[in-house]
């Protein structure tokens, strides 16, 4: 059983069983964007930044002072609302795209957190690939694709096209979530990752047969080793047992899944 999508267009009416689910900040400030949208036509309410209120839900995405949340506070509020959604079945929720608007977030990093959320919820076309689509097993064609010289140059230069890439869709989906992931100098979560992506490339130049010894892309290069790292919940030598190709690594289970 797959997700029902919406193609993102503001909307002012949903059914009466439908509920707008919108990203907000914990004061409650619903002054534009889909927020805005929930104070107008779905019965939000100001000063009520979290949960459900009229035709409404909110998910905080921002803090009290209207600044960004750490993803991992985010995940928090979005498990919250998958247990809303597990225990009201017969209503539907219109999901917008939470976080990806002032909140500063890209699809790539807010999308994922939902998966295996029940399937009475709406989502936005964007989140398909990576809401529908199990990740791919990591393997060496793979690695060899993504870590090519000239596509972290433009990645870095914010210039990158899939269709540069030899890779199937799910695998196409899984290098946006790399390359998108902030790792480098500090990742989503304010953390400073330099000195963890210096070891991993000293590791990976001596163990990894031919990985590239960039220069001027040498962080981004690291940061993405890292964010599969951490994707994939794997360490530097599972990274390099699948770059020379002595294995293949399935991506882990989501700790959530959807009842049948």
């Amino acid at each position: 059983m797959t997700y029902q999508y919406h193609d993102e267009s503001i909307i002012k009416t949903l059914a009466e069983d439908t509920t707008f689910v919108f990203g907000s900040n914990l004061a409650g400030e619903h002054s534009s964007g889909a927020a805005k949208t929930a104070l107008e036509h779905f019965g939000a309410l100001n000063g009520v930044g979290r949960g459900w209120s009229g035709q409404s839900f909110a998910i905080p995405t921002m803090n009290e002072h209207l600044q960004q949340m750490p993803l991992s506070q985010i995940q928090h509020y979005i498990d919250d609302f998958k247990t809303y959604t597990k225990n009201h079945p017969k209503n539907k929720y219109f999901l917008t795209s939470i976080g990806c608007g002032i909140a500063g977030y890209k699809v790539e990093e807010i999308a994922p957190m939902f998966k295996g959320i029940s399937h009475n919820v709406i989502f936005p076309a964007s989140f398909r690939p990576f809401v529908e689509k199990s990740l791919p097993k990591l393997n060496q064609k793979f690695l060899h694709e993504l870590f090519n010289e000239d596509r972290i140059y433009a990645a870095q230069e914010d210039e990158l096209s899939l269709e540069q890439f030899n890779l199937t869709d799910n695998e196409i989906s899984l290098a946006k979530i790399i390359i998108n992931t902030q790792m480098y100098p500090n990742d989503s979560n304010g953390r400073d990752r330099t000195f963890e992506i210096e070891d991993i490339l000293h590791n990976l130049s001596s163990k990894a047969v031919q990985f590239p010894a960039l220069s001027a892309s040498r962080f981004i290069l690291g940061g993405a080793v890292l964010a599969i790292l951490e994707l994939y919940i794997i360490n530097e030598s599972d990274f390099i047992d699948v770059w020379n190709g002595s294995r293949e690594i399935s991506a882990p289970k989501p700790a959530h899944k959807a009842k049948k």
